[in-house]
């Protein structure tokens, strides 16, 4: 999908092929088809980078089996708020979906988005406790009414059979399973996606153009310096409202626009690798995505995990991710990205966390360090009988973490992901990483909302028609998420 089109003056300009810029495309075409976008893509493709199916996992995040959404408290309870939110976002992202594929807009849901039971599965006594409390307050909500635990060998062998092979009967073990987890190709839906935007009347895309400078003009607008890297041509581009959903290449494009609110931010880029197994005498044997604990010092993004994996039409196992550092923010930066980021403005907290989280540091270097037989043993703590021949190792994306100014602390980590806007409007940028790709329906609703003010009374109702939970919260409605989630699972042929 080479494209070399471009907008002089533009209503709309989005800046990066992802998932995300392509849902806001969508959304902003749906809601007034008279918007002129222009839609700028650095690679040569468009979700090549983070939205790329080998560039991360794949998981519908929903909260179903990612403990790290699930923080533990100092008293032993387990605080679901969070699992709360980005499930109510995913079921979200859903909607948008189901009704996108009724209009004809995304092809054949099988194409983007299968059934993949998500389970968390825990060792030892002091993690079953843990599991069984998480269960406990996680099941009496009507999200996940539906989650199945077991601490018995016999039941977690029929859920996942790698998990028992060559374990040790004697070991403590937990799990819990939702079967209504999802695997989803955010590659193939990006394409989709920006395929029909490139269709329509009045929207245009461009490939291998590098955004290089963005600057405020006296009449409020936006003027991009644009530079065509296959032709060697710098041009211009003006327009009222600029995203940038760019990954790790929008912090850089923040820093640029000089806005005030961008100021105080820095990136942290962490790098990850997975191990994938196409053996089919082992793939399939194990259907589902299977989540554990993060290690000590391990960022949220780092929990270890063995999926089921589907990209185009072929079905696989991924186990990771094992973190790596690279100072490229993009998995095609450039290694002077982190230290060109560095600012007056940013420099006190980016020294805080560096400061702050020693254990962060040793991890990675650890992970820096690790030899085939290391991530091996990683892979065995999962699935026991584990032959390092039936794994190949690849190479995923880069996410590049949030650091912000803090009061106390100077500076601090922050993990998910933020938007960054103008006090008007005219500028909305993305920071951060997983769950991402999964709430971007979520978050591009929060865009359009803080930048699109004066319409938001007017797209209330079309709005509502896209995504019908718009405006409300499905937290302690639990029948109109029942038939709202129930109409949209249909949709996506969702078992």
């Amino acid at each position: 999908m080479e494209r070399r089109e471009t907008i002089a003056e533009p209503d709309v300009v989005l800046i990066g092929g992802g998932v995300m810029s392509a849902t806001l495309g969508v959304l902003l075409h749906k809601l007034d088809p008279s918007l002129n976008i222009q839609i700028i893509e650095a690679l040569a493709e468009v979700a090549k980078e983070s939205s790329n199916p080998w560039n991360n996992a794949g998981t519908g995040h929903a909260a179903l089996c990612e403990l790290n959404y699930t923080k533990e408290l100092e008293n032993g309870s387990v605080d679901i708020s969070k699992a709360l939110e980005i499930n109510e976002a995913f079921e979200v992202s859903k909607q948008f979906w189901a009704y996108l594929v009724g209009e004809g807009i995304l092809p054949q849901p099988d194409q983007f988005i299968r059934s993949v039971p998500h389970m968390s599965f825990v060792w030892g006594e002091e993690n079953q406790q843990f599991l069984k409390r998480r269960y406990e307050m996680m099941s009496k909500h009507h999200f996940f009414s539906n989650m199945e635990y077991s601490e018995d060998p016999k039941v977690i062998e029929k859920w996942a059979p790698l998990l028992l092979e060559g374990r040790d009967p004697k070991e403590p073990i937990a799990a819990t399973r939702v079967e209504s987890g999802t695997d989803v190709n955010f590659g193939a839906l990006t394409e989709a996606l920006v395929h029909y935007l490139d269709s329509q009347e009045g929207i245009r895309l461009a490939t291998n153009h590098l955004v290089k400078d963005l600057e405020r003009l006296e009449d409020g607008r936006w003027e991009l310096t644009v530079r065509n890297r296959k032709r060697e041509i710098t041009r211009s581009i003006k327009a009222p409202f600029v995203f940038v959903g760019a990954g790790g290449a929008s912090l850089p494009l923040l820093q640029k626009s000089k806005i005030e609110e961008g100021k105080g931010f820095g990136g942290f880029p962490v790098s990850g690798q997975f191990l994938v197994c196409d053996n089919p005498a082992v793939v399939l044997q194990h259907q589902a995505k299977v989540y554990g604990k993060a290690a000590v010092g391990a960022p949220p993004m780092s929990v270890p995990h063995l999926d089921t994996r589907v990209i185009d039409g072929k079905k696989s196992l991924l186990f990771g991710p094992f973190a790596g550092f690279s100072p490229k923010f993009l998995k095609t930066g450039s290694l002077l990205d982190l230290p060109s980021s560095v600012k007056l403005s940013n420099l006190v907290p980016m020294l805080a966390v560096g400061k702050n989280n020693i254990d962060l540091t040793r991890y990675l270097i650890e992970q820096c360090l690790q030899s085939p037989k290391d991530r091996l043993d990683a892979l065995r703590e999962f699935f026991p009988d584990a032959e390092l021949k039936n794994w190949r190792l690849v190479t995923a994306g880069q996410r590049v973490q949030i650091i912000k100014e803090d009061e106390k602390k100077g500076g601090r980590l922050q993990f998910g992901t933020e938007v960054v806007s103008a006090s008007d409007g005219s500028l909305a940028a993305l920071l951060g990483a997983s769950p991402g790709a999964s709430t971007a329906v979520s978050v591009m609703l929060d865009v359009i909302e803080r930048c699109f003010l004066d319409k938001k009374n007017d797209w209330k109702e079309k709005l509502a028609e896209i995504i019908p939970s718009y405006g409300k919260s499905f937290t302690q409605d639990k029948e109109s998420y029942t038939i709202v989630r129930n109409v949209s699972d249909k949709a996506l042929q969702l078992d």
